[in-house]
């Protein structure tokens, strides 16, 4: 595999020069400083394209004596270029070897960043572009260190162990996808991450597993997100026993595990608007209004909206038959069969409620994922979700509060933060 050496140029010559002897790249390209527009003054570029002697041999020499870094390793002109980038301007380094560095990734050549030589801002830029830029290696020329100033004699080109803080960057990277609820996303970008430290090494493990868990329960997998959370029960106890309590009850067979769905369900449509995906989320929204009076009508009178009885219709309500004959109830006859048969409190609902549900529900007719063309925006999405707080959830608690269901509240929302990176953050 072809070997290009990328490399910063400023002070002494014989490090780079050692870096060319020890690799023997392929090709080269110098990272030098430009001119200084302010006192005029050379940059760096002058050691690598510099005519005659343009370097010294010892910092404390009068006059330079020997010719440039390219001349003195035996490299021709095709083998290398010449980068500059400001001597002391951090970003504009940065963005300029980035785009260098990702024009070669992916390109079949090994790439290696040296940054023993150039400014403090120059090496600090290459370091973090090579970090920022995949399959990039880092080395750097050391020695004894008998002063501040420079290494002297002994000094050799060394790998630079990177590996870790790359991987913690990246780590923090795909745990800031949990703000969005991106759980699926954040596991796909922690999935080839390792760590030589063993610490580490369990934050990256315990991160992967983390997201699979909720990026499972957000595609309603329950069990599996249990079967994944049950490992960190000790972790996750003491800091969201209430999640710990969901999940368990949302696998648990019993008839709270129903209204407890329905729950799940609205949250669901939360973390869709939360991603700005409003069309999904009113879809969820509907789902949840129907599944409501579906539940509604099984606990309260037996009734199973896609096979109803022609004696459970009350006068007035038309159901039509479908190609088997059987009478079937859609949403609105569904709440129209639960104001009749499921109590005072669903039929003060629903008398109150049925107008302002047409409306919404006409709205979300209009919309692509329904009969329609339009795009629901935020402020649909807020109408619908502001009547299901105010109205539909208030009476499913009150019904839920009962036995045997024993459901007092909501289910929590997943987590937008990662505690054990995030001390003190919740979601």
């Amino acid at each position: 595999m072809a070997l290009t050496l990328i490399c910063t140029v400023g002070g002494s010559h014989q490090p780079i020069l050692l870096a060319l002897k020890k690799n023997r790249p392929d090709y080269v390209c110098f990272v030098c400083s430009e001119d200084d527009p302010a006192s005029g003054n050379k940059g760096s570029h002058v050691q690598i394209r510099g005519r005659g002697a343009v370097i010294k041999n010892h910092p404390d020499d009068e006059r330079p004596s020997l010719p440039n870094i390219p001349v003195q390793a035996g490299l021709p002109d095709e083998r290398y270029e010449v980068l500059e980038v400001p001597a002391d301007e951090f970003e504009a380094a940065y963005s300029r070897l980035v785009e260098w560095l990702e024009r070669r990734a992916g390109g079949g050549e090994r790439l290696l960043a040296d940054y023993t030589g150039g400014t403090k801002t120059m090496s600090a830029a290459l370091v973090a572009a090579a970090l920022d830029v995949a399959g990039v290696e880092l080395e750097v020329v050391a020695g004894p260190r008998v002063n501040l100033v420079r290494i002297e004699e002994g000094e050799q080109a060394v790998p630079a162990s990177v590996k870790d803080v790359r991987s913690r960057r990246r780590l923090r990277e795909a745990l800031s996808l949990w703000r969005h609820h991106a759980y699926a996303e954040s596991a796909e970008l922690l999935a080839p991450l390792h760590a030589r430290h063993q610490a580490l090494a369990g934050e990256l493990m315990r991160a992967r597993r983390l997201s699979e868990a909720f990026a499972a329960w957000d595609r309603f997998d329950h069990a599996a997100a249990r079967k994944v959370l049950d490992g960190f029960r000790a972790k996750l106890g003491p800091v969201a026993p209430e999640l710990l309590g969901a999940v368990d009850a949302l696998c648990r067979e019993g008839p709270g595990r129903e209204p407890l769905r329905i729950f799940d369900l609205w949250r669901n449509a939360e973390r869709r608007a939360v991603q700005r995906r409003f069309d999904d989320a009113v879809a969820r929204l509907y789902r949840v209004v129907e599944w409501s009076a579906q539940w509604l009508l099984r606990e309260s009178a037996g009734i199973d909206t896609a096979d109803v009885s022609a004696d459970q219709v009350p006068e007035g309500l038309q159901l039509a038959p479908n190609r088997d004959g059987r009478l079937q109830a859609g949403l609105f006859a569904a709440w129209e069969l639960a104001a009749h048969h499921g109590g005072a409190d669903v039929a003060a609902f629903w008398a109150a409620q049925r107008e302002p549900l047409l409306d919404l529900l006409q709205r979300r007719n209009r919309s692509i994922l329904a009969h329609g063309f339009e795009p629901v925006d935020e402020s649909g999405w807020r109408a619908f979700a502001r009547w299901t707080e105010q109205w539909l959830l208030p009476l499913l608690l009150e019904r839920t509060g009962r036995e045997p269901y024993r459901i007092r509240c909501q289910p929590p929302q997943l987590p937008q933060a990662y505690w054990w990176f995030e001390p003190g953050a919740r979601g």
